[in-house]
């Protein structure tokens, strides 16, 4: 299987922006891990394995229903890569985000096993 390249990484962008878990899933190894933007942990909430991955970025979706990620700039070196975008994203309750961002990928086997996010720590913005 070839390692992804940054039409994979665009694709993949494509499918979180569309909210379409089963495509996200499928460029991602069994054994996947998301590192989200905030949490307990040193690398933020951890989410491990398809199971807890999907519902990890299901729960995003569901607080910030009009999440997306836009002017990405994709990024492969070898076994890695990274997105540059933009996060817009309002919480059911009406917080309005915005910021810069960057998700750093970890390749094998053809998918993703690792995605952290990593986003700038902006107050809200008026809606």
């Amino acid at each position: 299987m070839s390692q992804p390249d940054t039409t994979f990484l665009q694709a993949f962008s494509d499918a979180l922006n569309r909210h379409d878990i089963d495509a996200v899933m499928d460029m991602m190894t069994e054994d996947c891990v998301f590192h989200a933007i905030a949490g307990p942990e040193l690398q933020g909430k951890s989410f491990v394995g398809q199971a807890e991955v999907r519902e990890g970025l299901q729960n995003a979706w569901k607080t910030a229903p009009d999440a997306c990620w836009v002017d990405a700039e994709h990024h492969v070196i070898g076994d890695k890569g990274f997105t540059e975008s933009t996060y817009k994203g309002t919480t059911t309750d009406g917080v309005r985000s915005e910021a810069r961002m960057i998700d750093a990928f970890t390749f094998r086997d053809g998918k993703i096993a690792v995605k952290n996010a990593f986003r700038k720590n902006r107050p809200p913005v008026n809606a």
